[in-house]
């Protein structure tokens, strides 16, 4: 399995991504023969058998697992001094996995017209979906009425700005909104469970668009529409919301968590709404890490 290069946000170098689970991931997804004969049949059986992510999800819920937290921390240089509550409380993994954190450790950026990363994550942030070529692996385009499963809502923003978030399970794993907004209702979209690492992504990029995910409309003053999903990986049989449907939220306010596992978020802008800030333009191909908090772009059509 290739190194995951990413670019560090707030230093501007290039890192090596530590991933976890790495050995399981090159079974299941790599080129060597046995990866291609005995990965490739369990394959099947450890993303559209929902039992494996909810067994693994019962496991991560357990007190035994706590004792796995600390040396998690220090494997992965997890900065355990932002987090709300003392590293030694987690009663399970799941239970550090869903951690909050300090205020002040997620600064929201200031402005009505300023649009903020919503979880922090490794990102890739596309201005013109149309116009990109993000979306074309091994010839398959990757298509938006597969992913939205709504042929309105697909032509609607076919021609808008994409941002798409991966978040490992280094990292913290709730999400926010990214400006004042009214949220609906979220639609579940039911779907597989594959995992959304790179390596997973390179073989096919339709993933996003098979896995179990959520769409909620956004209405919001200054960003017109905006479509938050929250699409769920192997091991991430839960996304829960944490918000209350058709009442106002403040920016950087939580809309939800994932459970134990990677998963990744996708925001999806009306044409002309939005313009994402330079340096997170710049940085693709490569995927660059972002905070919750940190300027996204700035409202510019509405």
């Amino acid at each position: 399995m290739e190194p995951i290069i990413y670019i560090d946000r707030t230093t501007g170098k290039q890192e090596q991504e530590k991933v976890f689970g790495g050995a399981f991931l090159r079974f299941l997804y790599g080129d060597s023969l046995l990866s291609k004969t005995l990965g490739r049949a369990l394959l099947p059986l450890v993303v559209k058998n929902p039992l494996f992510s909810s067994l693994y999800g019962w496991w991560q819920n357990q007190s035994w697992t706590a004792r796995s937290v600390l040396p998690f921390i220090k494997k992965y240089e997890v900065d355990d001094s932002e987090f709300l509550e003392p590293a030694q409380s987690f009663r399970s993994f799941n239970d550090f996995f869903v951690r909050k954190l300090k205020p002040e450790a997620r600064l929201v950026a200031p402005g009505d017209t300023v649009a903020v990363i919503p979880a922090d994550g490794r990102y890739l942030f596309h201005q013109r979906i149309d116009r990109s070529d993000g979306f074309v692996i091994k010839g398959e385009k990757f298509h938006l009425p597969d992913l939205l499963q709504d042929e309105a809502l697909a032509e609607e923003f076919d021609q808008g700005s994409m941002v798409m978030a991966r978040l490992c399970p280094t990292d913290y794993h709730r999400f926010h909104f990214p400006c004042a907004c009214v949220p609906g209702e979220t639609r579940l979209i039911n779907g597989w469970l594959y995992s959304v690492n790179p390596v997973a992504i390179k073989k096919d990029i339709h993933i996003f668009s098979q896995n179990k995910r959520t769409l909620t409309v956004l209405q919001t003053k200054r960003f017109g529409k905006v479509l938050y999903l929250e699409i769920g990986a192997t091991s991430v049989g839960t996304i829960v919301e944490t918000y209350i449907p058709n009442q106002p939220q403040d920016k950087g306010a939580e809309k939800g968590y994932f459970s134990f596992g990677g998963s990744s978020l996708i925001l999806l802008f009306e044409p002309g709404a939005i313009q994402f800030d330079a340096d997170l333009l710049k940085a693709y191909p490569h995927e660059i890490r972002c905070l919750m908090g940190q300027s996204m772009g700035r409202g510019i059509g509405f």
